[in-house]
C-alpha cells in the first residue's frame, strides 16, 4: 500500500499544483512509482487519457513529472465551469450532468465512495501518492462533507504540507489563520509549513519564521523561491494571461474569452523565439496582430454574445476583412460558422449568427466527443498553405457537432482506430476541434513560417520538442525544490516518524 503526503494551500494559486509536480519528481528520482491525485479538481484546463477519458490537466502535468501515464483516477472529479454558479460534473472521466453550486454541495458526499475507489486502486500499485488539496482547507463553510481537503487527509491518512505565497503578501497570517481556523484533529494533521514565490534574501524572513513556528505550533520545512519554470498552467488565474511578453517578428493575440479554456493550447507558440503572443480582452489591447485567434471556451453561446458585445467581433471581422490571418480551435471554431444551436438547451438554448468566416452550421448535443487524435493538415488556403501535409496530434473534447459541405482541413484517426475529418479552410481562415494542434514542433513551425512569410520576413522559425522540453523544465523544479526545502524532514514526515 503506497504512502501518501499531501500539499494544501492557504488560498487558491498558492502553488500547491507546482510543488506538488516537484515532488512527484523527486521521489521518481529517488527511484519510488510515484503518482499525483486530486480528488476534486475545478478548472476548465482538461486533457483526454490513453484511454478516452477527461482529467484536469494539472494533474495530467503531475504524472507527467511523475514519469507515469495519465490515468483518470489520479483525478476522479472534475468541475469545468459554465456559468458563474455552475459546473459540469465530471466523474471518473464521463460527464454527469451540469449541476448549480448549492446542488453539487449537497449531492457531493455520494462521491466519497468513487474517490476513495480511485484512490484505493492507486494506493496498490504505487509506491508513493502525492496528494493535492484545492482552494484552502480553512473555507470553514465548505467543511461539511469535505472529500477535498482535511476530508482527504483523514480518508487517505495523509500528513499534510500547507504552503502559502508570499508574493501576494500576508503570507504569514494567511498561514496562522488557517491553522488556527481549522479542528485540533485536523491541525495535527499539518505537518510543516512551506512559504512558496518568495523573491530576495531569505535571511530577512528568519526572524519571521521563528516567530510563525512558535505562535503555529509547526515547523518551517522551507521557503521556496519563484522558480522560473515552464509547465502547464491548471486555471485563468495564471500568469501567463495577463503578463506582458517579449516583442517577436510575428504578433499573435489570443481572445481572452471570460470562459476560456484549455489555453495550454497555445503554450509551444509562446515559447518560440519569433512570437509574442498576447491574451487579449477588449478591442484596445487588441492592436494590429499578425494572428487573432480565438480559444476554446466552456459556454460557446454566452462567449460569443460577450465577443459581439465588447466589440471584439467587430474587429476580428475587418481584421479578416483586410487579409489579416485567423484560427479557432473548438469553441472558437464554432464561433467562426454561420450560426451555432442549441435545441437541448446544452448551453442555454436558442440559435445565434456566428461570425460567418467559415460556412458551417454548429448544433449543440448532450453527448460529449473525447478521444485522442493522430493527422494531418488535408488542405489550407491562403496565408496558410505551408500547413498542408503536416502532421499533428491532440485531442477533441466538445459536446458539439459542426457541419459543412466544404472540403475538410484535417484528416486523422482516434486512439480506437477510426478514420475522421474535421475543420475547416477560407483563405486566410481556418478552424477545428483539435486541442493540443500546436504541440508538435512541425505545426508550430510551419504556422509561424506562414505568418513570418506573409509579412515578407526571411529565416526560418524553430520550436521545441513539448515532450523534451517538459522533461527538462520537471528536472528543473525538481532542482529549485531540493535547493529549498528540507527534503530529508519531508522524507521522515513520509515515513511516519513526525
Amino acid at each position: 500500500m503506497a504512502k501518501a503526503i499531501m500539499i494544501q494551500g492557504t488560498a487558491s494559486n498558492a502553488g500547491k499544483s507546482l510543488l506538488a509536480a516537484g515532488l512527484c519528481r523527486i521521489f521518481k528520482q529517488d527511484g519510488y512509482k510515484v503518482a499525483p491525485f486530486k480528488s476534486q479538481n475545478m478548472a476548465l484546463n482538461s486533457a483526454i487519457t490513453p484511454d478516452g477519458l477527461e482529467m484536469g490537466r494539472a494533474q495530467v502535468m503531475q504524472a507527467e513529472a511523475a514519469g507515469v501515464a495519465p490515468d483518470v483516477r489520479m483525478n476522479p472529479i472534475l468541475l469545468k465551469p459554465t456559468s458563474d454558479v455552475g459546473s459540469q460534473v465530471i466523474v471518473n472521466g464521463i460527464p454527469r450532468g451540469t449541476m448549480k453550486a448549492g446542488n453539487y454541495f449537497q449531492y457531493k458526499k455520494n462521491l466519497i465512495p468513487d474517490v476513495m475507489e480511485a484512490y484505493s486502486s492507486l494506493a496498490e500499485e504505487y509506491d508513493i501518492i502525492v496528494i493535492e488539496g484545492a482552494g484552502s482547507p480553512a473555507e470553514i463553510n465548505l467543511k461539511e462533507d469535505d472529500l477535498v481537503n482535511m476530508g482527504m487527509a483523514r480518508m487517505a491518512k495523509a500528513p499534510v504540507l500547507l504552503c502559502g505565497d508570499i508574493d501576494r503578501g500576508g503570507v504569514f497570517a494567511s498561514l496562522y489563520g488557517t491553522v488556527k481556523l481549522l479542528d485540533p484533529d485536523e491541525q495535527d494533521l499539518i505537518k510543516g509549513l512551506i512559504i512558496n514565490k518568495f523573491r530576495g534574501d531569505v535571511e530577512i524572513l528568519r526572524p519571521g519564521l521563528a516567530q510563525l513556528e512558535e505562535l503555529a505550533g509547526k515547523p518551517v520545512l522551507g521557503v521556496v523561491p519563484m522558480l522560473e519554470v515552464d509547465v502547464d498552467d491548471e486555471d485563468s488565474l495564471s500568469a501567463r494571461l495577463s503578463k506582458s511578453g517579449k516583442v517577436g517578428l510575428v504578433d499573435i493575440a489570443v481572445i481572452r474569452l471570460p470562459r476560456l479554456s484549455n489555453f495550454t493550447d497555445f503554450n509551444p507558440l509562446e515559447r518560440m523565439e519569433e512570437v509574442s503572443l498576447r491574451y487579449v480582452g477588449s478591442v484596445g489591447e487588441l492592436g494590429h496582430p499578425d494572428l487573432i485567434i480565438l480559444p476554446g471556451t466552456k459556454n460557446t453561446m454566452d462567449d460569443l454574445r460577450w465577443l459581439r458585445q465588447s466589440g471584439l467581433e467587430g474587429a476580428i471581422l475587418k481584421h479578416a476583412a483586410k487579409g489579416g490571418a485567423v484560427v479557432g480551435i473548438c469553441g472558437g471554431y464554432q464561433m467562426l460558422g454561420n450560426t451555432v444551436s442549441d435545441p437541448d438547451g446544452v448551453e442555454g438554448g436558442g440559435t445565434l449568427a456566428g461570425l460567418g468566416l467559415l460556412p458551417a452550421e454548429t448544433v449543440f448535443q448532450g453527448e460529449k466527443t473525447r478521444t485522442r487524435v493522430t493527422g494531418t493538415f488535408a488542405q489550407a488556403e491562403g496565408i496558410f498553405a505551408p500547413l498542408a501535409g503536416v502532421a499533428f496530434e491532440g485531442y477533441e473534447i466538445h459536446m458539439g457537432r459542426t457541419e459543412s459541405a466544404a472540403a475538410p482541413l484535417v484528416q486523422f484517426a482516434t486512439q480506437t482506430g477510426e478514420e475522421h475529418t474535421d475543420g475547416l479552410s477560407n483563405r486566410n481562415v481556418w478552424g477545428c476541434y483539435v486541442h493540443g494542434i500546436f504541440d508538435k514542433a512541425g505545426v508550430a513551425e510551419a504556422l509561424v513560417n506562414a505568418l513570418m512569410k506573409a509579412k515578407g520576413l526571411e529565416g526560418q522559425a524553430a520550436s521545441v520538442d513539448w515532450q523534451e522540453y517538459a522533461q527538462r523544465q520537471y528536472d528543473k523544479l525538481a532542482d529549485g525544490l531540493r535547493a529549498s526545502l528540507d527534503m530529508e524532514r519531508i522524507y521522515r514526515i513520509l515515513n511516519g516518524e513526525e
